[in-house]
């Protein structure tokens, strides 16, 4: 009796350069783009909403609406280029060693450009009422207590965003649902104190339409700040990054 032979076909593991395609980089950029457009489409409309209708966009709608839209981007294009829509998010990836940073500047630029874009819809569509949505400490607030707070909930996003796309626990789908339910909870306490933007691209759009920078330094340093740490913290919790499921995480499959 001829001994059966079994042919065993031995997957390689991907790595970050399987992902380092530069045709394909286009369609990555274009992704971040319009990922970023639906985020402050909803974010910074939610305000301009509220305005318009005179205050029929409540507070617990604003932030629930903007956790959901990252969800359902998460979901539609997140293998496309990781969805990441927010610099600090970008930054963190790559400081983990999931991202490479010579693609930083491309997804930074692409997800502000994607924000101008939707604060200027909001703009041509209602007129700067709302201040476009800007992101703004509250009334009485600092700016040093709005960056102390953007910072720990960027550490608390980015950390999450780490933590379900690292092999440790690696969660698939699931990953969006934890990172819109988290952008939605830290909304609803802690939006009155900072606007709980966690994202300097969503802060820039209406702040550039405006002309008016006065706080954008706060939306910049508080997240930046807080998506380091939260990369200090994965290393202390998980060890180094650079796993296979997390480069898809954020990188994208295709």
């Amino acid at each position: 009796m001829d001994a059966e032979v079994r042919v065993l076909r031995v997957e390689p593991k991907l790595n970050r350069n399987d992902f380092d395609n530069p045709r394909l980089e286009w369609r990555r950029l274009f992704g971040e783009v319009f990922g970023t457009f639906f985020l402050v489409g909803v974010a910074a409309g939610a305000g301009v909403v509220n305005a318009v209708s005179l205050g029929e966009v409540g507070r617990v709608a604003a932030v629930a609406a903007a956790g959901l839209m990252v969800m359902a981007i998460i979901l539609f294009m997140g293998a496309v280029s990781g969805a990441h829509l927010n610099p600090a998010v970008t930054i963190g990836f790559a400081a983990r060693g999931d991202f490479p940073w010579k693609r930083v500047p491309g997804y930074i630029g692409a997800q502000l450009l994607g924000a101008t874009i939707a604060c200027a819809f909001l703009w041509l569509m209602f007129g700067k009422v709302g201040m476009l949505g800007a992101s703004e400490p509250g009334l009485g607030i600092s700016d040093l207590q709005a960056l102390m707070m953007e910072l720990v909930l960027t550490l608390g996003l980015v950390s999450v965003i780490l933590g379900t796309a690292s092999k440790a626990q690696n969660v698939g789908p699931l990953a969006a649902l934890a990172v819109g339910g988290y952008i939605a909870l830290a909304g609803l306490w802690a939006s009155p104190i900072s606007s709980a933007s966690m994202n300097p691209a969503r802060s820039f759009g209406p702040d550039l339409l405006l002309l008016n920078f006065a706080h954008f330094w706060v939306y910049i340093v508080g997240p930046i700040a807080g998506a380091l740490l939260a990369v200090v913290a994965a290393y202390a919790l998980r060890g180094p990054g650079g796993d296979e499921p997390a480069i898809q995480a954020a990188e994208g499959r295709t």
